[in-house]
């Protein structure tokens, strides 16, 4: 077998290459990813119709197997084999980053599990560009990829993220794009800022900043088309309403449940005070006082 140097790198033998591909323009793909793509035996793919396509610009004729959701139960096996015999193997994605929110996450489960060598050649990311540029919170954010198709699964997701402080990110198709942002909508405050952004690094590329309520209303009335594959940006909770909601949460509470909370964790009585005056934002003497009179 023939290995191609990648700077000081070889393309190694029975070696799973985790190649990232563009996700829109043709020209975001690093030097190494095409010596990879060039180098090996193999390259598995997530679609083959779209991968040809990248293949052919850049005149890579390395054979080509499908991989996907439907068959990389029994194309696991087979290519782990052709791994253990020596072959190296490129597994791409339809686009980005293989094995995030992608299928590929079994093969790469399977060569950890046999022990096979599996290495990473980085480049673009859809969920990633979308929170660059989305000017929304990017310090700390989730990444949901797809809500779940099941209702009930889906429910609970939803409701589990209504109580979510960082930035949430989720991908979707244009045909579902409204009912997500009302199934959203009724978990999450109508207000939030949202940043909803397709076509990232092609030609007609659109960030559309705007809130979860008013996003809907334009779909829905056609002032906004619907085209291309969405990612969609939900800001993190500012500290105000994380805030406001802490405050509600105790109000609901009686100062001696709320004082019992602290005490059942081992604080002594002037210290659970302490704790409670600040979960409610008021001073200790103001606990103590309602304390003494109740």
């Amino acid at each position: 077998m023939e290995n191609n140097i990648t700077g000081s790198r070889l393309v190694a033998p029975s070696t799973l290459y985790l190649v990232a591909t563009p996700i829109g323009n043709l020209k975001d793909i690093s030097y190494r990813a095409l010596e990879v793509l060039k180098g090996v035996d193999l390259i598995a793919a997530e679609d083959t119709r779209n991968t040809v396509k990248l293949l052919n610009h850049y005149n890579i004729n390395t054979p080509l197997s499908s991989y996907h959701e439907h068959n990389k139960i029994k194309r696991s096996k087979e290519l782990i084999e052709k791994l253990k015999g020596g072959s190296s193997i490129a597994l791409v994605s339809d686009a980005g980053m293989p094995a995030i929110s992608d299928p590929g996450e079994d093969m790469v489960a399977a060569a950890h599990e046999e022990g096979i060598s599996v290495s990473v050649v980085p480049g673009a990311c859809a969920f990633v560009s979308a929170v660059a540029i989305s000017g929304l919170s990017s310090r700390r954010f989730v990444f949901e990829g797809f809500l779940p198709f099941d209702k009930k699964e889906r429910r609970q997701v939803l409701e589990d993220l209504a109580k979510e402080k960082r930035t949430v990110v989720f991908y979707e198709a244009p045909h579902k794009l409204i009912k997500t942002l009302k199934d959203i909508a009724e978990f999450i405050e109508e207000d939030r800022k949202v940043s909803i952004v397709r076509e990232l690094s092609k030609l007609h590329e659109e960030v559309f900043n705007t809130t979860i309520k008013e996003a809907i209303r334009l779909y829905e009335e056609g002032i906004k088309l619907i085209k291309g594959e969405y990612v969609i940006v939900i800001n993190a909770k500012d500290e105000e309403s994380i805030k406001k909601e802490e405050e509600k949460k105790w109000d609901e509470l009686s100062l001696e449940e709320h004082m019992k909370i602290y005490e059942d964790k081992g604080l002594d009585r002037k210290a659970a005070m302490k704790s409670v005056a600040m979960d409610r934002n008021v001073s200790k003497r103001e606990i103590y006082n309602k304390l003494l009179r109740g």
